[in-house]
């Protein structure tokens, strides 16, 4: 199974090369500058595997919840790549590949959404599986959803973010925070590749941003 991941959902521009189970990975602190940088770095890993995007079998890509633009910017050049080489893609979330990188089998997952908020969702592994026990959403820190029981690993940029708030949300319910971990494209292609081994895919018109937060726009005291 080969496969390229991409992620630009945060200020990091990421992507992986995952080339039946070897991994060769980028990270650059972009800011803005994620379309300026992505197809240059897609074109290094390509020609560092010794592989062109024919000989792939899909294109991975951290579909949200993100940054509006970052968001486009991935889906975008994942629709793009994938058209000319026709090739399936698989849109990961964002906040499941935080947990998947955590190390933890039992995650609460939350990414700084600004404007005071965060996106967030819950998640545990069984038997190698993730099971989301609360879908992707947004809220202030002080809603954002309890996990049962003690012994999860908070995880992303809402915990650097908003550490203390948060903290007071889930009290005893934590036994780790890791607020610099983000979702880093390897852990996209670790996610996506049993997708494509299960022939899920979908074709790249059909592959889609995970926005949730509707009004961007507007001030916090206009939204509704």
């Amino acid at each position: 199974m080969n496969l390229l991941a991409l992620d630009t959902s945060t200020e990091y521009c990421s992507l992986a090369l995952w080339l039946d189970g070897q991994v060769a990975s980028r990270h650059v602190l972009a800011g803005q500058r994620h379309s300026e940088m992505v197809l240059a770095m897609v074109d290094e890993l390509l020609a560092e595997g010794c592989v062109g995007l024919k000989n792939l079998d899909g294109i991975a890509f951290g579909s949200g919840p993100g940054s509006f633009t970052g968001l486009r910017i991935a889906c975008g050049v994942a629709q793009g790549l994938a058209f000319g080489a026709d090739l399936p893609v698989a849109g990961i979330s964002t906040l499941l590949a935080v947990a998947e990188g955590s190390g933890s089998d039992k995650v609460v997952a939350c990414l700084d959404a600004r404007m005071g908020e965060v996106y967030h969702g819950v998640y545990r592994r069984l038997d190698g599986h993730w099971e989301e026990l609360s879908p992707p959403g947004l809220s202030a820190p002080a809603d954002a959803p309890l996990p049962d029981g003690p012994g999860w690993t908070g995880c992303g940029s809402g915990f650097a973010q908003y550490g203390e708030a948060l903290a007071l949300r889930y009290g005893q319910s934590l036994a780790a925070v890791q607020p610099d971990l983000f979702p880093r494209a390897e852990f996209i292609a670790r996610l996506a590749a049993p997708v494509f081994e299960r022939g899920h895919g979908v074709p790249p018109d059909e592959a889609l941003p995970v926005y949730i937060r509707d009004k961007v726009a507007l001030k916090t005291c206009e939204r509704g």
